[in-house]
């Protein structure tokens, strides 16, 4: 009753006049807004620059500017590849350099991303494991080189192992950093939920670290790459670095142009193919990738 009787009692405020409200900005017609997006996606547009530079290239070569003794045109580099093919050469040499990228790969994944899951969903793991693969991280795989040299010989199993640990360093510090950063208001409902720990990796896990995993894996994939090019050059009797560290014995650039095109054209394809499996397995998210 007193709140009420000093309410009564208390004295009106001043009346003041309200300032206009302001006028709000006239909607902007669809037809002349600014785009502020990259626009709309090309079909194989991401050709376009490999083939500039290639008409680059050959307009070089062509008007002379390029001495054909410190690069070879393209004419005589398609010349080479064509020899290389019919003696069956470099087929070969390409087979077994796919055969270690791939089997380095596969288990640079595997083990990259087991040691993610391992340090993401349990503080016991991140605790034994974060640490020695951030500083493997600082470490370059090629470092170890020396190392591995002595302890594996300079076999396959040495080769196959460089090319492992460049692919898992890169699997294991995307998919971590993916799982770790999974909203905790999703852990906090799948447990309000009941939900076992195998639907909590189904159904929050694995869809919270996709997006991590596929930047890992093809970062790996490209690490895949430089790693096979530095092996193949140590006591390697095959493969395509095998053959342009003989090319460069003779001075033979056009053959070493065929290696580096061999292995852009490798690189380039595969991460392609991670960015299809990726745009398919990801159709839900709307990003400025299209």
């Amino acid at each position: 009753m007193t709140e009420l009787l000093t309410h009564t009692t208390r004295p009106a405020p001043p009346v003041t006049t309200a300032a206009a409200p302001a006028k709000a900005p006239a909607p902007v017609p669809r037809g002349t807004r600014r785009r502020l997006g990259p626009g709309r996606a090309v079909p194989f547009g991401r050709l376009i620059g490999p083939v500039l530079v290639i008409a680059l290239w050959w307009a070089a070569s062509a008007t002379g500017y390029l001495d054909p003794r410190i690069l070879s045109g393209p004419g005589t580099v398609l010349s080479t590849a064509s020899d290389l093919v019919s003696s069956g050469r470099l087929q070969d040499n390409v087979l077994i350099s796919l055969q270690r990228a791939g089997l380095g790969l596969f288990f640079g994944v595997s083990a990259g991303v087991l040691l993610a899951v391992a340090a993401g969903l349990s503080r016991t793991g991140e605790y034994l494991l974060d640490g020695p693969l951030q500083i493997k991280r600082a470490i370059p795989s090629l470092a170890m080189l020396p190392l591995l040299i002595l302890w594996l010989g300079i076999g396959e199993q040495m080769k196959v192992t460089v090319i492992a640990l460049g692919v898992a360093v890169n699997m294991y510090i995307n998919t971590y950093a993916s799982l770790t950063g999974i909203d905790s208001r999703y852990v906090e409902l799948a447990e309000g939920l009941d939900l076992s720990r195998a639907q909590f990796i189904r159904k929050v896990v694995v869809p919270g670290s996709l997006p991590g995993f596929f930047v890992g894996l093809r970062l790996g994939v490209t690490a895949s790459w430089l790693g096979l090019i530095v092996v193949e050059q140590i006591n390697a009797t095959s493969g395509i670095g095998y053959m342009m560290f003989q090319a460069q014995q003779y001075a033979q650039s056009d053959v070493i142009i065929v290696g580096l095109v061999a292995y852009g054209i490798f690189g380039f394809a595969s991460d392609a193919a991670v960015r299809a499996v990726e745009r398919k397995v990801l159709s839900w998210r709307r990003t400025l990738a299209g």
